[in-house]
């Protein structure tokens, strides 16, 4: 099923913005704000980087050409250094709104003054999918929908996290910045002047009267290529544009959710749509990095990266939506990755990789950059691609068996490489490590590795049987079933009555009093059931210690001693899990009504960073794969439950 296009604003006015002297207003317009709250953003991206625009206009966020490249705009790191993109009307914004073009990731944000209102219209056109010939383009287009409107452009671009120079070049309507390793260009149909310290950034002003528009198209190139050859006009913009939103809409046409909760999964597919790196497969974790857990904190990581544990979810959510081709081309990279498998101090997988997998992502850090709203430090890389987290190798077998149960079935040389995997994992699934929450303080020998390594076994005996492929079925039964009771006698906390976080240590007795919101998925793993009364009273346990109200803390950090300073918000993520562990148990009217208050923590989009604090606010990357992917799976098992 296919959708055509419907028409964009309407046709471009015989005449177009005219140039204008940046005239104070009377009044003075106010200072933009340093920083804008996290969630105050939206995202836009071209299925191989992404950008994230505020609600007043501006670009903060902008890695190019790959999601992993170093930033052209980071502001959301340093307002002052970090470089941005600001399109606001000179005389200042009464108010602001923000959505997308239904169905699509067209993100439109309307400023509303006393002389009228503007909408900017955001995009990365995308016209096929696949596409050989794509062109990485960000379009800006500005049009007046009411009464006249003075307005203005500054493009401040600040090259490799703001550590290069760059140098200005004016030509009439075309900026151009030229770095050592990047040039970026920007044309507007306008002239530009220079601006900024050093006169290093380009400015333009304009009015528009009602039914205009102004155009302004970035592209960036190697400084050895050609400059574009093709100049986006204001009608082959709405080509672009009109191509883009079928592109969106056609790729949402595949979905099969018709449930409930329609609008929050589809904007939830369509985010993870974008953060897709369309030519490898891969799945970034989220498309920023240093954005804190705790405002003003010290838990400040880089997520461009891709987590084999957001496999099994990814490959869970898509194939239920209907989008196999994405399930397909993300299965790929992951068999592409455990195919560059070697046996290292910490076995042969590593727990993320970069988007053309590599795992060699040492952590640094950005001292020059202050971090958002003075969280540092600001790093780049992640000391986690070296940690032992056992639990990957239960995610990364349940995604094989789902792609062999629901798509195409994996191949002979796959099931290999797997088998040759699970035969490490046979002599270390009783090792310490640092778990799912990727702690700091050391390895312990945690529960939720234990249960995810049993996932692991009976996930390739499933395979092995189903399909009659060969294996060594008596060994891999003998494991498989010693993990089982080791869980069910060494993790069990008598007096709180639950599974906790670590086993016992040495000679104690009891298992540390440590709750674990990641304990929540032992029945959507098929370890236990729902009805176990065990699960059911450690999901007693979590509510009552981890949950407050709808959202969910992970653990208790004064309590496991992660080895991190500061503190943390709620996880997104655990409060989705908790959502389907009430769904799972029979409880459906509280899982309803929990759900529907998660939703509320969403931002004006329905996106979500990975935390949200207890006041409100989005905390940590934005906007968290995991967490969508978490958002789709609660709602269509509620759906289904609810009948």
């Amino acid at each position: 099923m296919t959708h055509t296009a419907p028409p964009g604003p309407g046709p471009e006015p015989a005449s177009g913005p005219s140039p204008e002297d940046p005239i104070p207003c009377p009044e003075g317009a106010p200072p933009p704000q340093a920083y804008l709250p996290i969630g105050e953003h939206g995202i836009i991206g071209d299925l191989r980087t992404a950008a994230l625009v505020g609600t007043d206009g501006r670009i903060d966020w902008f890695c190019a050409p790959r999601f992993d490249s170093p930033s052209l705009f980071g502001g959301l790191l340093d307002a002052e250094k970090g470089g941005g993109w600001r399109i606001d009307p000179l005389c200042g914004v009464a108010s602001r709104q923000q959505f997308y073009f239904p169905d699509t990731n067209i993100l439109v944000t309307r400023m509303l003054t006393e002389d009228g209102i503007v909408e900017v219209q955001d995009f990365m056109p995308v016209l096929r999918p696949r596409d050989p010939h794509h062109q990485q383009r960000l379009v800006r287009r500005v049009v007046a929908v009411r009464g006249r409107m003075r307005m203005r452009s500054l493009v401040a671009p600040r090259m490799d996290y703001g550590r290069a120079p760059h140098r200005l070049t004016l030509d009439g309507d075309l900026a151009e910045f030229t770095g050592e390793h990047l040039v970026v260009s920007v044309r507007s149909g306008l002239p530009w002047r220079p601006a900024g310290p050093e006169g290093r950034d380009a400015e333009t002003a304009f009015a528009l009267n009602e039914g205009e528009s102004a155009l302004f198209v970035l592209q960036t190139r190697d400084p050895g290529e050609e400059r574009p050859r093709e100049e986006i006009t204001p009608v082959r913009a709405e080509e672009l544009f009109r191509a883009t939103v079928t592109f969106w809409r056609n790729w949402l046409a595949h979905s099969t959710y018709t449930g409930r909760w329609r609008e929050m999964v589809h904007r939830s597919a369509l985010t993870l749509k974008l953060l897709t790196h369309e030519p490898t497969g891969a799945l970034v974790a989220a498309p920023t990095l240093g954005l804190p857990e705790e405002l003003g904190g010290v838990r400040n990581w880089d997520y461009r990266y891709v987590w084999i544990r957001d496999a099994a979810f990814s490959l869970y959510a898509l194939l239920r939506l209907g989008f196999t081709d994405e399930a397909e081309a993300f299965f790929d990279w992951l068999a592409r990755s455990v195919r560059r498998c070697d046996d290292g101090p910490d076995g042969p997988l590593r727990v993320l990789y970069s988007i053309d997998g590599r795992s060699d992502l040492a952590e640094e850090e950005l001292p020059h950059l202050e971090g958002y709203r003075g969280a540092s430090p600001v790093r780049v890389g992640n000391r986690a691609s070296g940690q032992l987290q056992l639990d990957v190798y239960g995610e990364l077998f349940d995604a094989a068996y789902l792609f062999n149960k629901y798509g195409e079935g994996i191949s002979w040389e796959t099931w290999s490489d797997l088998v040759e995997v699970l035969d490490w994992l046979l002599d270390h699934w009783d090792s310490a490590d640092e778990s799912i929450w990727e702690a700091r303080s050391g390895p312990h020998r945690h529960t939720y590795s234990r249960v995810m390594c049993w996932v692991a076994v009976e996930r390739m005996v499933r395979i092995a049987r189903q399909r009659g492929l060969p294996a060594d079925l008596v060994r891999w039964t003998s494991v498989r079933d010693d993990i089982f009771r080791q869980v069910m006698a060494e993790s069990w906390n008598e007096r709180l009555g639950s599974f906790v976080q670590r086993l016992a240590d040495g000679e104690d007795e009891q298992p540390p009093e440590i709750l674990d919101a990641a304990l929540l998925l032992m029945p959507m793993v098929k370890f236990l059931s729902p009805r176990d009364e065990r699960f059911r009273s450690t999901l007693r346990a979590i509510s009552e210690g981890l949950v407050a109200d709808s959202l969910v803390f992970r653990y208790d950090a004064s309590v496991a001693g992660d080895g991190l300073d500061g503190t943390e918000g709620t996880f997104s993520l655990c409060s989705f899990w908790w959502v389907e562990a009430l769904t799972r148990t029979g409880r459906t009217e509280d899982a309803r009504l929990a759900l529907e208050k998660t939703f509320t923590f969403a931002n004006h989009l329905g996106q979500y960073a990975e935390q949200v604090g207890v006041t409100g606010e989005q905390l940590g990357n934005f906007p968290q794969a995991l967490t969508h992917l978490a958002l789709i799976s609660a709602a269509v098992n509620l759906d289904r439950a609810m009948g």
